[in-house]
């Protein structure tokens, strides 16, 4: 079983390539945690997809988190659920916080519009490191192409959204950047054939 996790504004309906793609590669079930983005917390959306995947029958479970649904992730497993065993990998979470994000929230009513979850988490730098629960990749895109742009310079490499710098976590077994925009990934087939490889494998094609 794999369990997408959408990111900020969404539903998790716009990845549905994404869910075939891997579908199909994995010979597995996919499945779409839709959360309230910006009403909630990040920490009461965690224990929401805690209880979801309690909830789910699988063998294996592997996760997979676009932007902020990374972040849901990984506070979900800072309480150390009780899951199958499976794999993770972030498309573009940004887990140190997000420059564009601090930008935006200066911005009039800007941070009513992110919403709690980027409130509690994006808008400081952070130092995270993943516990090794369980094998996680990182995938990061470097085509600066995205709403982000609209608000500022970057000044670092990083795909209109996040910077590739604001993806990196320490602990990850394995992390890779790939030209791709922010939501671009959700569309790009180099992005599903290497979340598939690393869900299949704990690695990413080199």
């Amino acid at each position: 079983m794999i369990v997408y996790v959408h990111g900020l504004w969404l539903k998790g309906r716009e990845a549905a390539w994404l869910c075939r793609r891997l579908s199909r590669d994995l010979g597995a079930q996919t499945r779409t945690f839709s959360y309230p983005s910006v009403t909630a917390g990040v920490a009461a959306n965690a224990a929401a997809l805690g209880g979801y995947l309690a909830e789910t029958p699988a063998d294996r479970l592997h996760l997979v988190g676009h932007s902020l649904g990374g972040l849901v992730i990984l506070k979900l497993f800072e309480n150390a659920p009780a899951l199958p065993p499976g794999r993770i990998v972030l498309l573009g979470s940004p887990v140190r916080g997000s420059s564009a994000a601090r930008r935006v929230a200066r911005l009039p009513f800007g941070k009513k519009a992110m919403g709690r979850g980027v409130d509690e988490e994006l808008l400081i730098a952070r130092e995270r490191r993943w516990s090794g629960a369980r094998d996680l990749g990182v995938i990061a895109g470097d085509l600066a192409f995205g709403l982000g742009r609209l608000v500022g310079p970057f000044g670092a490499p990083n795909d209109g959204t996040i910077r590739v710098e604001e993806t990196d976590l320490p602990g990850a077994a394995e992390q890779l950047t790939l030209r791709t925009s922010h939501s671009g990934m959700l569309f790009s087939a180099a992005v599903a054939r290497q979340t598939g490889a690393f869900l299949r494998s704990g690695r990413f094609i080199r």
